[in-house]
């Protein structure tokens, strides 16, 4: 038995808020957990000092499927980001202290290396098609070999996933929401010439991918797949709200674009018709909105049953600790596709030291006991919570419209 002595909830904003999680067993093991959850980290915080750590204290730390299903099948309230964010961290925290006392990195624990890295794709953006196309030749020099692009939509005043900052993007930017505004027609015109640019900037040798961010309806979806079928999108993300599975079939019926969702997921119910009825390519789910490795490993087995792959989300609003999970996560299943990587900014490196590292277009998680992430609380600490709140969109005529 590995008993669990203590947990606390670690809060820091080197640039952005983060919500860590540390449990301690009576051997003096620690393992850390990530419990971020952008916009609304404080609630999670509450979920896990009032409800969660009363709970794991006394607790054989290597039981984590039954820790795990004691906090998912003993809850009456249970699923939701909050309530997964949070179960999340303590999934982490055990199999990193589990992988630990095995003196192991914990890819090894989870059977083992799949492949030798972990395929990842950055972030192009810009203004304008040309600042875009020009961002990523520098992607492409890095050596990625996978790129997201998202250019600004002439007309209007900003775009998802144009931002000032091209390497540490953060969508969190106001004390109150910041309201921006969204035209669809606009956005139909503008997306397909962004990638006739790129193929003929770029080549055919690096994969290309863009996020929509939920804007459009189905039949909207399904023509612009169909408009970007010649430029042969490795994905295109988000196309629609996915509350409602049944939109997915109606995109299918249009385009053979590749498909992915799932980053705001928390569980398997969340994609389980999108998945057993093969509306998707690429499950977007994450270690830590999906409820941690326990979780997120049996989803993904499903998946495989349904030739679905993953495709984790990866921004800044994940910490290290959860971009270490991710890749251990990614290197030991059979139907890994791609891995989103957004490189964090120096001070959060410096508030949590890691051991994963990026080479031609790949991470590896490296050969560290554990996940790899260590947590330096005296810098944390120099670091206080800011709050910020993701924005938020209306249509031109005033509408409020999904963000």
């Amino acid at each position: 038995m590995l008993k669990i002595l203590d947990a606390k909830v670690v809060v820091t904003c080197p640039g952005r808020n983060f919500v860590t999680l540390k449990i301690t067993t009576e051997d003096g093991i620690y393992g850390l957990g990530d419990a971020t959850l952008n916009g609304r980290e404080l609630a999670v915080v509450s979920y896990l000092r009032d409800h969660m750590i009363p709970c794991l204290v006394g607790r054989d730390a290597h039981r984590i499927e039954d820790i795990w299903q004691f906090f998912y099948r003993g809850s009456y309230w249970r699923g939701g980001p909050v309530a997964m964010s949070a179960l999340a961290a303590v999934d982490m925290a055990l199999w990193d202290i589990k992988a630990k006392a095995a003196g192991l990195p914990l890819y090894q624990l989870l059977g083992g290396a799949c492949r030798e890295g972990v395929t990842v794709y950055g972030h192009a953006n810009g203004e304008t098609i040309e600042e875009t196309i020009a961002e990523a030749r520098k992607y492409k020099a890095l050596g990625y070999k996978a790129i997201r692009l998202q250019s600004g939509v002439p007309g209007l005043p900003s775009t998802y996933g144009v931002s000032k900052d091209k390497l540490f993007y953060e969508p969190a930017d106001g004390a109150l929401p910041t309201e921006n505004v969204w035209s669809t027609p606009k956005y139909l015109n503008s997306a397909p010439a962004l990638f006739a640019a790129a193929r003929e900037a770029l080549g055919w040798d690096v994969h290309l991918l863009h996020d929509v961010h939920h804007r459009l309806t189905p039949i909207e979806a399904a023509r612009l797949g169909k408009d970007l079928e010649p430029y042969r999108l490795f994905w295109l993300e988000d196309a629609v709200p996915a509350e409602n599975q049944a939109g997915f079939r109606l995109i299918r019926q249009h385009t053979t674009t590749p498909l992915a969702v799932g980053e705001i997921f928390s569980g398997v119910w969340d994609c389980k018709q999108l998945i057993e009825e093969q509306l998707i390519d690429y499950l977007r789910a994450t270690v830590l909105h999906a409820g941690g490795i326990t979780n997120l490993r049996k989803i993904a087995h499903f998946a495989d049953l349904n030739h679905v792959k993953t495709g984790c989300h990866g921004a800044t609003d994940l910490s290290p600790v959860t971009m270490a999970a991710a890749l251990h996560f990614d290197l030991s299943i059979s139907n890994f596709g791609l891995q989103e990587y957004m490189r964090h900014s120096p001070e959060t490196d410096a508030v949590f030291p890691h051991a994963y590292s990026f080479a031609d277009g790949m991470l590896h998680p490296g050969e560290a006991p554990g996940l790899g992430v260590e947590l330096d609380e005296a810098l944390a600490a120099k670091y206080p919570y800011k709050r910020a709140y993701l924005p938020v969109n209306r249509l031109e005529d005033g509408t409020m419209f999904h963000w």
